[in-house]
């Protein structure tokens, strides 16, 4: 049996016939004549053409991909992002030593031939039929440019790379055909630059600017000669000539190329013999992109951006069309991120809670009035290293932007069952008898079937001595749990789950909330940032405003940069002034006499409410004044630890409360974010207060803790009493505890609800 030649079984003569016929081919494009079909000429092959007329008539040269640039509000870099690390430059910034020392090196004759060098095809010709291997090709630097083009055009789709580079007469057609057409509307100079612009020198560089950077950290106009002569002589194998991994290789071939330089008289034999005798002198930049980058430690926010792009329409009409403009890159995206709250943020965090605890927190603050996402941070670092404690899920969104489920908010829901009530027309003064155990009252009415208790299911309060009647004003600052059970059996489930609609309120699944008791108690999964942008709408006088983490992104297009439409915020009315109002004299109590004391800001009007979940697995906060809204979440990921008996940045804790955990990480967060900024104050509403007036009227004149918006509490009796330290009944400023609920009850997505 015959020995198999290189060059797929053909002899030196066949290959040279085969070469010949592309090389006819050649001059046939070049003298511009239709041909009939390939097949005519016994070169019929897979991938090939059947008429050089079907051939499109322009060039497609595509945008090419380069570096994106996230920016704060305040136009600092957060990070920088690619699919492929490219700078597009200019000819005049880049080393005349680099320009000389491709074209000396990859096409000596390029400024002497047109498209295809027939002198060089015939050298070639001669070369392979004496080697008997196709050892030499003949493709001038303008073929080459054609084909990074068509590669480029692939992007990442390895069938569409290997169609690009797949080695068949009919591609080879194209790119003769093509670089004609480059030849006459581009000319050499602008080729050149194109050609420095797209191909690949290695270790993730793209194009002379990016290589420049990579391989000596300078510009490619700084460029020397010796390192123009090493970039130049990466580009025939950017792998076998790398100067990282094999720098003898490398050595090697920039002696080629300035030997080579020499020989066409670009430089003269004396530079090329110093050149010669230096080192590499490499000064590498390892390739840094993505959102581990991020500054300011805002990997999650940048990657929350990330996922508007390519989730909102705006960006384009499906997905592929969204993706594909992302990796095109060369964009611009200035974002709504405060640097001074993001800050905040992250010192707070840093400072109550440690990468390595059990459990990790998540904080994000939003503007009421605009949707503007100014901060957003964990405790957990962003990035994929689980032995530094590293996370890439941002707990701070949901399923779709963050890929988190988010976390039973707990009696944080309490304030959306109120708002429902004050809409329905119930009063502030809103009185229920508010018993220690409440068997949920059935049927209940929905927006559909009407809820059954057909199990008997019962509902505690904290302890025995919580026993009502209450009304709204205490309900809310003691979280009590039987009090909003008999508010939902009174005005019906259907307006609870509108008002969250109207709040845009939706599980981190991005389903929407079912139609049962429970969710007055926070049984259901929500992300923070829901939970901020919805709180935001009372801090707004009733107006809910979407979120929104992007204000302007430009993209650079050629010499020139253009402007591309972003997403908006919307707003729109979820309840009357009244009730925001309303709901900001109640929460305001919680903060100032309530379960939030501890998160209490001194210098500013705040309200917010506290929440813990079914076997302290879940501690919130959310809580605003009138500029700026916030929510943090501590819990474990998994859900698996429950909060007992447990130390969170070098703090024990017999049991964690909404207010003693969260409740300072929203303090210490919020008062950074707003140092200098003005103090604005809610509009209040006198909320009548039974005990306290009962009080009043014992006490001398002037006594009291009370005050015309109804912010203060009794400070003793009965609220002293239901707010003592201790395991049994403490922690929380005085007021949170949580229910011992039957095993099962009301859980939601694995946690059930609780107090606050």
């Amino acid at each position: 049996m015959p020995k198999k030649r290189s060059g797929g079984g053909l002899s030196p003569t066949q290959q040279a016939a085969k070469f010949l016929g592309v090389s006819v081919l050649a001059g046939a494009v070049a003298a511009g004549i239709a041909l009939p079909a390939v097949g005519a000429l016994g070169l019929a092959a897979k991938g090939s053409v059947e008429s050089f007329d079907e051939l499109p008539a322009n060039l497609k040269t595509p945008p090419l991909s380069q570096r994106t640039t996230i920016l704060d509000a305040e136009g600092g870099k957060i990070a920088t992002v690619y699919s492929r690390d490219r700078t597009v430059v200019a000819l005049k910034d880049i080393s005349p030593y680099l320009q000389k020392a491709i074209v000396a090196i990859e096409d000596s004759r390029f400024y002497e031939h047109g498209a295809v060098d027939l002198k060089g095809v015939l050298r070639a010709l001669n070369n392979n039929a004496r080697s008997g291997e196709v050892s030499e090709g003949a493709s001038t630097l303008t073929q080459q440019y054609v084909k990074n083009v068509f590669v480029e055009e692939a992007g990442d789709d390895p069938t569409k790379v290997a169609q690009a580079t797949q080695q068949t007469i009919g591609r080879k057609i194209a790119e003769l055909k093509y670089a004609i057409q480059v030849e006459e509307e581009l000319g050499k100079k602008k080729i050149l630059e194109n050609y420095l612009n797209i191909t690949f020198f290695g270790q993730q560089a793209y194009g002379v600017e990016a290589a420049s950077q990579r391989y000596f950290s300078k510009s490619a106009k700084d460029l020397a000669l010796e390192e123009a002569a090493l970039l130049a002589g990466l580009v025939q194998s950017p792998s076998r000539y790398d100067p990282v991994n094999d720098p003898d290789q490398a050595l090697k071939r920039r002696n080629t190329v300035l030997t080579r330089m020499a020989a066409t008289g670009d430089i003269t034999p004396a530079q090329a013999e110093a050149a010669r005798k230096k080192p590499l002198g490499l000064r590498v930049s390892a390739p840094r992109s993505g959102c581990t980058t991020a500054v300011k430690d805002a990997g999650f926010f940048c990657n929350y951006v990330k996922n508007v792009f390519l989730n909102d329409p705006v960006f384009g009409k499906d997905q592929e069309t969204r993706t594909k403009l992302w990796n095109r890159g060369g964009l611009t995206i200035r974002t709504t991120l405060d640097p001074q709250a993001q800050g905040s943020v992250q010192q707070s965090l840093q400072d109550h809670v440690d990468k390595s605890d059990e459990v990790a927190a998540a904080t994000t603050l939003v503007e009421p009035g605009t949707g503007k996402i100014v901060a957003m941070g964990q405790s957990k670092p962003y990035g994929s290293n689980a032995n530094e404690h590293e996370t890439e899920i941002n707990y701070s969104a949901d399923q779709k932007m963050g890929t988190s489920n988010g976390f039973p908010t707990g009696s944080t829901f309490k304030p959306f069952v109120a708002a429902a009530a004050l809409e329905e027309g119930r009063p502030a003064t809103q009185e229920y008898p508010s018993p220690y155990e409440l068997t949920v009252p059935s049927p209940i009415q929905t927006c559909g079937k009407p809820y059954t208790n057909e199990d008997g299911v019962k509902i505690p309060n904290e302890n025995e001595s919580e026993v009502g009647p209450y009304q709204l004003k205490k309900a809310m600052a003691l979280s009590v749990n039987t009090y909003f059970i008999e508010m939902v059996a009174d005005i019906g489930l259907c307006p609870v789950v509108k008002m969250a609609d109207k709040l845009h309120i939706l599980q981190g699944s991005g389903k929407k909330l079912p139609q049962v008791p429970s969710i007055a108690l926070g049984t259901e999964s929500v992300s923070p940032l829901t939970m901020a942008s919805a709180y935001a709408a009372f801090a707004n006088r009733g107006m809910y405003c979407t979120p929104i983490a992007i204000e302007a992104v430009t993209q650079r297009v050629g010499e020139s940069r253009k402007s591309l439409e972003v997403p908006k915020s919307t707003c729109s009315r979820a309840m009357s002034e009244k009730t925001a109002d309303t709901i900001n004299s109640l929460l305001k109590g919680v903060v100032d006499s309530g379960t939030g004391q501890q998160a209490g800001l001194a210098d500013r009007d705040n309200a917010g409410k506290t929440g813990t979940t079914d076997e302290r697995r879940n501690a919130w906060f959310v809580g605003y004044t009138p500029n700026l809204s916030g929510a943090v979440w501590v819990g474990s990921a998994s859900q698996q630890v429950e909060m007992r008996n447990i130390t969170i940045g070098g703090v024990y804790h017999d049991l964690v409360y909404g207010g003693d955990t969260p409740g300072p990480i929203w303090k210490d967060a919020m008062a950074g974010a707003l140092a200098g900024k003005e103090a604005k104050s809610f509009v209040p509403v006198h909320i009548p207060d039974p005990e306290q007036e009962k009080q009043d009227d014992r006490d001398e004149p002037g006594r009291g803790d009370g005050d015309d918006n109804g912010n203060g509490d009794d400070g003793g009796g009965l609220l002293g009493g239901l707010t003592g330290g201790g395991n049994n009944g403490g922690g929380d400023g005085g007021g949170t505890r949580e229910p011992t609920f039957p095993e099962g009850l009301f859980r939601g997505n694995g946690n059930g609800g609780g107090r606050g």
